[in-house]
């Protein structure tokens, strides 16, 4: 039989992919497990404590929707700073826009960091060789805090894992409290927020607090095969009255993307406008985040 690992996030259910060679990396570092395969179907692989965070097949879907998007409606972004992301894919991504001046990535486990950088080299090289990355191993929750960070960023993405172990901070009213804080005026965020079907619960509650800090906010969607389940929950935040999705703001990101020669795999101007068209079991979930005013903070 051929070796395999299986992934068991939801309750029964898991889904299984067969490995192609030995191990490239597996170990315990201060924080949680990782290993890094490389499979038949699907790429190269990393998961987290046994659960898959990226693979080279599908890693598009997941880091052009979160960054390119409200990078082309926001049109003058030049610091962006990533929550996670250690495998450099979202760096990357965001790196490709000739204004941005700064990307600092802040990923708490500096061993996962390391490793992805020596082993993901096909999708991260660029952004290593790129002088406007900046790599801070340190708490994102703390480095939102830091009062050099106070309406200092354009877009902040959360790259961040399900809400277990030491993704745990970064989720929850005081998490965006801070992003609050650290965005400048007019500036967005996006958050990973599950897999509704699988993972309602986590979009609803996500958007319900986000709610309670932005005036603007909401939801667009894009599909990572092995993130399982369908369709995954994209989440955005504004610090001010800008809001992604509308018929201007994606008339203007399609002007900017053919300006700006954008190389892509599952970003166009045409998924763009249609990631914020939810189905309806998706639309019943995002009320009940607008029941709260945005708290006048940040």
């Amino acid at each position: 039989m051929p070796a395999t690992i299986k992934e068991r996030l939801y309750k029964g259910y898991a889904q299984v992919m067969e490995v192609a060679g030995k191990p490239l990396a597996a170990e315990k570092t201060r924080y949680q497990r990782v290993e890094i395969f490389d499979t038949v179907a699907n790429g190269r692989v990393m998961t987290l404590d046994g659960i898959v965070q990226i693979t080279t097949r599908d890693e598009s879907a997941y880091a052009e929707m979160l960054t390119h998007l409200p990078m082309l409606e926001h049109g003058r972004v030049e610091r962006v700073m990533i929550v996670g992301g250690g495998d450099l894919s979202i760096a990357d991504e965001a790196l490709k826009h000739r204004g941005v001046k700064e990307v600092v990535l802040v990923d708490i486990d500096g061993r996962v960091v390391e490793l992805c950088k020596k082993h993901f080299t096909a999708i991260n090289a660029k952004a290593q060789r790129d002088r406007r990355l900046k790599i801070e191993i340190a708490d994102a929750f703390e480095y939102l805090g830091r009062r050099e960070n106070r309406a200092r960023f354009d877009l902040i993405v959360a790259d961040r894992p399900d809400p277990v172990g030491p993704g745990k901070a970064l989720f929850g009213e005081t998490f965006y409290d801070r992003v609050k804080g650290a965005l400048k005026p007019g500036g967005f965020a996006t958050f990973q927020t599950g897999v509704p079907f699988y993972q309602p619960e986590e979009l609803s509650e996500a958007l319900r607090e986000i709610g309670s800090y932005f005036p603007q906010s909401g939801v667009y969607l894009t599909v990572v095969p092995t993130y399982i389940g369908g369709f995954m929950a994209l989440s955005w935040v504004c610090k001010g009255r800008g809001k992604l999705g509308a018929a201007d703001g994606a008339r203007k990101a399609r002007a900017r993307f053919a300006r700006a020669g954008l190389k892509t795999d599952y970003y166009n101007p045409q998924i763009h406008q249609a990631a914020f068209a939810l189905p309806e079991w998706i639309a019943r979930l995002v009320p009940k985040a607008k029941k709260k005013k945005a708290r006048r903070r940040g």
